[in-house]
């Protein structure tokens, strides 16, 4: 069943990470012979493995390989990954360390023994965990989520105020849903829109340090999800009716787990007009208003089966083609509606053309009335896809993390395990262009050879095109796309067809 961000439950009870050893090693999946050893250097995709977790039977989850392979142990202590399915062999146990290191060991449940080594010696078959059987654990979801509060139901958001973070939102609406995490040495710093980190006591401060660090822990069973622990012990929580993000007791709790979603993009869209679309005037999608308010905010939602989009509102209904000779656009859909896909087709411009299930594009009559009913894209079919709830963007693609050379040097990367951060500003108006801003508080541009570098002080104009489930590719200045190679360069030399799609 979908929630209300449009991940399904199923996609909750699994989390994506990886995991180093006492070496600083991560524990690896080789492609050949299903042989697993601990000595990758980077999180790729070999190094990632993915919990899941038993949702009927307590402190129990299953570790799968990037092969669909599950690990398993036998009593005489060995370890093998080449599991199909799920047995007894399978299942495992996680212990945390109670150092406050945030480490974790993995007891296979049958066996009793804890999995660990060093190299390409890797056994299960230590009786307690020595220095080689704890790993920490390194998410290897995208850094920006939503997080839903999973005994309350609800997400957090930064406060109208900015001074809190509050638990309290049915729908994770907006830039103040977005939560970015910053990994730092097994442990996580929780910042908001507003580039504030979570403090352990509920306030929000401008830097890091022990009060903002937590530990997380995997939770499995009825209510699955992430515990997060302070440098004290005390996992947080939201508190009373505002649900204030703080921490508290020294047990998890129900109300102390939470989930970690995949935050969708959300945006504004302007027609010809220069309206926004809006459902203010109720049911019917129309394009009439000046400014943006929830009501002129829409999730934009990748449907992988169709290949096809969805528009999702604050109100959480969707967009639907109404079958029939107007062929209008309303916002009382759900989203299984076949009357509710539509494909975006980005023109030369940045602009888009949006085609609704009857394969007739959407236009916008003069008075904001949306209707699909036009073979051509003229003036009328054209809108500006406006992303609002990335003022902090991350960017990832199969090689790492985007990033900055050096700290002298701000040419890009995409081979970073760590991640730099970038700040999206988009123009006003019907321009579809973005500036970006590396964290020295200058703009992206690019030189004559297509290097792109965080080093101008004047805004240049790059177009984000969405293409998949929060994926983008970026067309940069020069009209060609950024793409990005395994030994770290990132130019913009590419056409449409092998453009990177970056993860965002």
């Amino acid at each position: 069943m979908a929630s209300s961000n449009g991940i399904s439950s199923s996609e909750i009870l699994e989390w994506k990470l990886g995991l180093i050893n006492d070496k600083s090693c991560y524990l690896t999946a080789e492609t050949f012979g299903f042989k697993i050893n601990a000595s990758g250097n980077t999180l790729r995709k070999k190094q990632t493995w993915t919990l899941v977790h038993d949702n009927k039977e307590e402190d129990t989850i299953y570790i799968r390989s990037h092969l669909n392979r599950f690990m398993r142990g036998d009593s005489k202590g060995n370890v093998f990954c080449d599991s199909e399915e799920k047995s007894e062999d399978t299942q495992f146990r996680i212990i945390y360390k109670s150092d406050g290191s945030g480490k974790c060991a993995f007891q296979n449940k049958k066996s009793t023994y804890y999995f660990g080594g060093i190299e390409d010696n890797l056994r299960c078959y230590e009786k307690e965990p020595t220095d080689s059987e704890w790993w920490i654990a390194n998410l290897a979801l995208h850094p920006q989520v939503n997080v839903q509060s999973v005994h309350r139901k609800k997400y957090a958001h930064l406060s109208e105020a900015g001074d809190e973070i509050h638990v309290d939102e049915l729908i994770p609406w907006g830039k103040d849903a977005l939560i970015t995490l910053e990994y730092n040495e097994g442990k996580y710093a929780i910042k908001t829109c507003s580039d504030l980190y979570l403090e352990s006591s509920g306030s929000l401060v401008s830097q890091t340090d022990q009060t903002t660090l937590f530990t997380i822990e995997f939770i499995s069973g009825h209510y699955s999800g992430l515990a997060l622990k302070d440098h004290k012990g005390h996992y947080l929580t939201a508190v009373g009716a505002n649900g204030l993000m703080k921490s508290r007791d020294k047990s998890a709790k129900q109300d102390r787990i939470f989930a970690f979603q995949d935050s969708h993009p959300q945006v504004f869209i302007t027609a010809h007009n220069s309206k926004k679309c809006s459902i203010k005037q109720g049911v019917d999608v129309t394009a009439n208003q000046e400014e943006v308010t929830d009501l002129e905010v829409f999730q934009v939602e990748f449907d992988k089966k169709d290949e096809k989009w969805r528009l999702r509102t604050s109100e959480n209904k969707h967009w639907k083609m109404i079958p029939g000779q107007g062929s209008g656009i309303q916002a009382n859909g759900n989203n299984s509606d076949p009357n509710g896909l539509f494909m975006l087709e980005y023109l030369e411009d940045g602009q888009v053309a949006v085609k609704a299930a009857n394969d007739k594009y959407i236009t916008a009559k003069m008075n904001g009335a949306l209707t699909a009913t036009s073979d051509n894209v003229d003036k009328c079919e054209r809108y500006m896809f406006t992303i609002m709830n990335r003022p902090i963007l991350v960017l990832r693609c199969e090689w790492g993390f985007i990033g900055f050379k050096t700290p002298a040097n701000p040419q890009l990367q995409c081979n970073k395990s760590i991640h730099d951060e970038l700040h999206l500003e988009h123009t006003s108006g019907l321009s579809p262009h973005y500036y970006i801003k590396g964290c020295s508080g200058k703009y992206l541009s690019l030189d004559s050879c297509g290097n792109i570098s965080a080093d101008s002080s004047e805004p240049h104009p790059f177009i984000l095109e969405l293409v998949e489930l929060s994926k983008f590719l970026i067309k940069a200045p020069n009209g060609s796309y950024l793409k990005g190679e395994q030994n770290g360069i990132v130019q913009a030399t590419a056409d449409r067809s092998n453009a990177t799609k970056w993860e965002f």
